[in-house]
């Protein structure tokens, strides 16, 4: 693995940016590495983002209703992406739901098989979002989780909202094409999903001791009351994910435990569903981590415009997008840049924008405006050319 060193840029350490160099050997940071310069000058050196909640890889594996590619190709049209943003690990926001098509446990299985060999980049991991009706699936659920392959498990209920607007033609009609199928199978679908709802508690509580015996997070997703959320903790869901509430963000805070919220919030300046606008909550330290969501490159976007609202410096801001993130998923070696920690950098131009990606320590993706700042770049391709 190459050495590192990146040098003239503003380095975010402890709380503050500074202009230091930082190097990069063996996959972690170290104070110097020598080997192959990068010339950061007039860069922020930030820790790489950490995305506890992405689901833009959907439209990687169905850009339109009905039209679909594999798991593993549409995995690597996700991972370049998720490297032009910033993201140097990314949670998969991967809904196993009883709906037919983009969600099913057909495409779960698929997916689960292309990250047995993930493509190169980022680093990927699986957030089961499981859908509380989806009972039938839960067997391959567990087995999913046992084995590993489940990363971080959320507690999702979509039904009894997909219920609410099956009578509206226009969102009958956005769910059976995603689904696949017509207006009035997904009607009937969801109506027998909604049928086992009295079977739903027990099949929490079996998710969540399986999540717990495998040692991995668990999350409630849109908790509507304070009641959910102190349900949700019971079965060891410390993360909150999108409260419906204030209250239900200041009950999860008071707790001590994770609230996210999603970045394109931020950078809309308002949620696209009407709820509780995000950069206010952050800036009260109601919100303590921001999500890609369904937009990778808003998680790179949301903490400049946070600091340019004035209240929360960049530092502060960042530390929403890095190092709360991977504090709220356990990941102790990742969020910051510290010495002995993975070699993750995200380097950026002062006004917001992309310029350089490492991954444990690899220069995983460069600007093409930023060719010039690989030091000795010439040099090296031809001894590589020289080599073959």
């Amino acid at each position: 693995m190459a050495n590192w060193t990146i040098r003239g840029g503003a380095v975010l350490r402890g709380g503050r940016l500074s202009v230091s160099e930082v190097g990069v050997s063996d996959g972690r940071i170290v104070p110097g590495a020598g080997g192959s310069g990068f010339d950061a000058r007039g860069l922020l050196v930030l820790p790489g983002i950490v995305d506890i909640h992405g689901d833009a890889h959907e439209r990687c594996l169905q850009p339109r209703p009905g039209v679909d590619f594999p798991a593993a190709f549409a995995l690597r049209d996700a991972a370049s992406q998720i490297l032009a943003a910033g993201i140097t690990t990314a949670f998969l926001g991967v809904t196993l739901s009883w709906e037919p098509g983009l969600r099913s446990l057909p495409v779960f299985c698929d997916l689960l098989a292309a990250l047995r060999d993930p493509p190169l980049g980022p680093d990927l991991h699986i957030h089961l979002r499981f859908e509380a009706d989806n009972l039938d699936a839960e067997p391959y659920a567990l087995a999913a989780i046992e084995e590993g392959a489940v990363a971080l498990l959320g507690f999702n209920d979509h039904t009894p909202g997909i219920l609410r607007q099956l009578d509206d033609p226009k969102q009958l009609g956005k769910y059976a094409g995603r689904a696949g199928v017509t207006e009035e199978a997904f009607r009937r679908l969801a109506l027998g999903a909604a049928a086992r709802r009295p079977e739903v508690p027990a099949s929490r509580a079996r998710m969540a001791e399986a999540a717990r015996r495998a040692g991995i997070p668990m999350l409630s997703h849109d908790d509507a009351t304070t009641e959910d959320r102190r349900q949700f903790r019971g079965l060891g869901a410390t993360i909150c994910e999108f409260p419906m509430a204030e209250a239900v963000a200041e009950e999860a805070r008071r707790a001590g435990e994770a609230v996210v919220m999603g970045a394109p919030n931020v950078v809309r300046g308002g949620s696209h569903l009407g709820w509780a606008s995000a950069a206010p909550l952050a800036e009260r330290g109601l919100v303590s981590v921001l999500a890609s969501d369904y937009h990778w490159l808003a998680l790179a976007e949301a903490p400049f415009r946070l600091a340019a609202r004035g209240v929360l410096d960049l530092a502060a801001a960042w530390a929403l997008v890095s190092e709360n993130p991977a504090r709220a998923l356990g990941l102790a070696d990742r969020g910051r840049i510290a010495e002995g920690l993975r070699g993750d950098l995200a380097l950026l131009r002062p006004e917001g924008g992309v310029e350089a990606v490492f991954v444990a320590g690899a220069l995983a993706w460069v600007a093409p405006s930023a060719a010039w700042r690989l030091a000795g770049a010439a040099q090296r391709a031809e001894e590589v050319t020289a080599a073959l």
